[in-house]
């Protein structure tokens, strides 16, 4: 009787088996790696390429050939470093997340601790209530305030009217800081709200029964427990409160025709809009773009490095 021998390695069905396993988390990444490419890697580098040439006018610039195309090298970079309103614009936006970071984070914390006590009823309706402006559309948003900011048609004007009550023109002047945050700070502290408070109903029941019997009020657990438990997801919250800030575009565009204190340079945003669809400069506003893209990745890069740090350290204290 003759003996055929099993196939072994590479070439018997287990082996085989074995490639193609090997071979699926590929398979499975590969939509997410393509999407990645076209959306997100090809639009970064187009931009970056862009922003390293110009366009050359000769004569009168009429006429084929009149236009070209030329290598700028850093010059857009260079120019976007020196130009004042820019500079400005960063100032203003910087100023702007001063209020809205630590206003908003604050409320969301807020409401999530109050959320999570055991005294608070229709919680669910609550929690509703807090993150439904969330789920408006920011220009949307922008115009349903900039209309209870006018005096003339907004009911908050003929109440402090009827009142005798000075009446604040929010749109002119220095307020108009306090108006747009108040935009966003309305718009972000739901969704916040609802990333801390997540964490909260993660912590164990047993925590808190622990410092019950040890005497903590509902203040000291909050305050000793709760929030050092959810720093992480503070850290987080900041986090995309960051990255918000410096990409304001939505409130100020949206509220500038209804007043004269918002330019069109407002913000660094609205400055790559005027530079590439009102000025026609798109290679200037690519160079913009991408100062602006690095100045986020450095800021979020540099936060997130310390939060590590202060983490560790934390850890490693006795």
């Amino acid at each position: 009787m003759t003996v055929v021998p099993a196939p072994s390695g590479a070439h018997s069905p287990r082996g085989r088996g074995r490639r193609r396993g090997r071979g699926a988390p590929y398979a499975f990444l590969l939509p997410a790696a393509v999407l990645f490419l076209l959306f997100f890697a090809l639009p970064i580098g187009y931009a970056v390429n862009l922003s390293l040439h110009k366009v050359e006018v000769k004569g009168l610039g009429l006429g084929k050939g009149a236009r070209q195309e030329v290598w700028a090298g850093l010059t857009n970079y260079a120019d976007a470093f020196t130009d004042s309103e820019l500079l400005h614009g960063a100032l203003r936006v910087l100023g702007y997340g001063a209020i809205v970071v630590p206003v908003m984070l604050g409320l969301a914390l807020l409401f999530a601790l109050l959320l999570d006590t055991d005294r608070v009823r229709l919680t669910s309706f609550t929690r509703l209530a807090i993150f439904l402006p969330y789920a408006i559309p920011g220009v949307i948003a922008a115009l349903l305030w900039g209309f209870l900011y006018l005096p003339d048609v907004s009911p908050f004007y003929f109440v402090l009217d009827r009142l005798g009550l000075p009446q604040p023109d929010l749109l002119d002047g220095g307020p108009l800081y306090l108006a747009l945050a108040n935009i966003a700070v309305w718009g972000g502290t739901g969704f916040n709200m609802i990333v801390i408070y997540t964490s909260l109903r993660a912590i164990p029941l047993e925590v808190y029964e622990a410092a019950r019997l040890d005497g903590c009020s509902q203040f000291q657990i909050a305050l000793r427990i709760k929030i050092p438990m959810v720093a992480p997801s503070l850290v987080l919250t900041f986090f995309f409160s960051i990255i918000a800030t410096l990409q304001v575009f939505s409130e100020p565009t949206t509220l500038k025709p209804l007043t004269n204190s918002v330019s069109t340079t407002w913000s660094p945003l609205m400055k790559v809009y005027e530079d590439a669809f009102r000025n026609g400069d798109i290679y200037q506003a690519a160079a913009t773009a991408v100062l602006i893209a690095l100045a986020t990745l450095v800021l979020s890069f540099a936060f997130l490095r310390a939060a590590n740090s202060r983490t560790k350290q934390e850890g490693e204290a006795p």
